[in-house]
């Protein structure tokens, strides 16, 4: 039975979308999403370019070097957060608010220790990691600088994911975009203090980004407590529940082993490409920026679809308006993925030119050549994201991870084979390689799936 307090909080901040027109509720989820998350590469982006442009090559390479380590540990917060989420959108969509409140409770307390943890271990073992991964002698110290003050703000990354999948679990993803955009400005108005008025160099562009994420953590915290009142806290009810727990970890811990499997790939893909040197490595980070731009959107449309498929499962709809979001998903992934092929092949010499300017001849030829590789196959990780929002919106997460896993042990040893001979354009390649096994894998389970359904 649903109470008057969730038919009223459906019609103010929240969107339920068990019922109604599904391509419009589709699109009007997943483009605060785009935007917010646009907003977050920015941060990156901003450094990147900012640090290349006013520091040079080696300050780049270090930046690059650092990224996939902190994007390992980014990816974990969010694939923890994305977990919670499908059980928040289904405890949402049956209306059980009391059920709901005390999961957000739970996932703050064990999830804001778990991070603490994580971020002393990155302290601590930074530059033991980045020594492993061949990490040049040159740019060692100064991306180890990098990584320890990103770690710092791994906290408030948490807090603003947790709030943001609390609220997009309810339908609403427009408020995070909000706090994103303002934090995103800042975060480059800061870069621009800090490394190109200050000189304060490597250290500048770190500290940055961390100012910018606790203030959209802070800002979602105070919408949430002014603008949706049904999750205000008393004291009794912000509980630590064990039961939730569990069935939390269950979810949580695969999709967090998901973007881990992703990012840990990254990171031995990243190993693949430091013995070719400074150049190729400033390169693979200029473009590694330009494929996020392009990946993240075809990520939120799969967001978008799990978080419609998540509530109609836990509203009970039929597998008919289920479908019909899968399909609606499909349609959308493609015509985006096969557009951004097209900008990215014309455009691509503008875009790798951005991060190192004119000068860094060697940079933006390596960084065209592997653009020029990828343009084409674009829509292969938009076909396997799509199917990954399938599963997770019916909460079979155990097979996104599976994929995922899948795709990188092709992708990574196919880089460690053809990186030497084909420079960056092996890396791409590779990428080919990994998807062309994710997608064979996917499309197996899909059709089983689809038939017992």
């Amino acid at each position: 039975m649903q109470s008057e307090s969730y038919k009223k909080m459906k019609q103010g901040k929240i969107v339920d979308m068990t019922s109604g027109s599904i391509t419009p509720q589709i699109i009007h989820f997943t483009v605060p999403l785009v935007i917010g998350n646009f907003c977050l590469l920015t941060y990156n982006a901003a450094d990147s370019i900012i640090v290349g442009r006013f520091i040079g090559a080696n300050a780049l390479a270090a930046v690059g070097a650092a990224s996939p380590i902190m994007n390992i540990v980014l990816f974990l917060i969010v694939g923890i957060c994305l977990g919670m989420s499908v059980l928040m959108g289904n405890f949402f969509g049956s209306g059980d608010i009391a059920k709901l409140k005390r999961e957000i409770s739970t996932a703050l307390i064990a999830g804001g220790v778990f991070t603490v943890v994580i971020i002393l271990l990155g302290l601590i073992f930074s530059r033991a990691i980045l020594s492993l991964m061949n990490t040049p002698a040159e740019i060692i110290d100064d991306a180890t600088l990098f990584l320890r003050i990103i770690f710092v703000g791994m906290f408030f990354t948490f807090i603003y994911n947790i709030y943001a999948s609390t609220l997009r679990s309810m339908g609403n993803s427009r408020a995070s975009l909000y706090f994103l955009i303002a934090s995103a400005v800042l975060n480059v108005l800061l870069d621009l203090l800090f490394v190109a008025v200050l000189k304060l160099g490597i250290a500048g562009a770190a500290c940055a980004t961390v100012i910018a994420e606790a203030l959209s953590a802070l800002f979602c915290i105070i919408y949430v407590r002014r603008k949706i009142p049904i999750l205000k806290y008393t004291r009794h009810e912000f509980v630590f529940d064990r039961s939730l727990l569990r069935e939390t970890v269950n979810y949580s811990s695969v999709a967090a082993m998901q973007q881990i499997t992703l990012h840990v790939g990254k990171l031995l893909v990243q190993g693949a490409v430091n013995p070719l040197g400074i150049f190729a490595i400033a390169a693979f980070n200029a473009v590694s920026r330009i494929d996020d731009f392009v990946m993240v959107v075809q990520q939120n449309i799969a967001h978008g679809t799990t978080g419609f498929l998540a509530q109609n499962v836990g509203g009970g709809s039929g597998s008919k308006r289920i479908r019909k979001g899968f399909f609606t998903g499909l349609k959308i992934e493609v015509i985006y993925s096969l557009a951004m092929g097209v900008i990215i092949f014309v455009f691509a010499r503008q875009f790798v030119t951005l991060f190192v300017g004119n000068e860094g001849a060697k940079v933006v030829e390596s960084g065209v050549q592997y653009l020029k590789i990828m343009s084409f196959i674009y829509l292969l990780p938009g076909v396997t994201n799509i199917l990954q929002g399938y599963f997770r919106g019916l909460g079979k997460l155990k097979i996104t991870l599976n994929s995922t896993f899948t795709q990188i042990v092709a992708r990574v040893i196919s880089a460690y084979l053809m990186a030497s001979y084909f420079q960056l354009r092996g890396i791409a390649l590779a990428c080919l390689v990994g998807w062309i096994f994710m997608l064979a894998y996917e499309l197996w389970v899909f059709f089983k799936t689809w038939k017992a359904n």
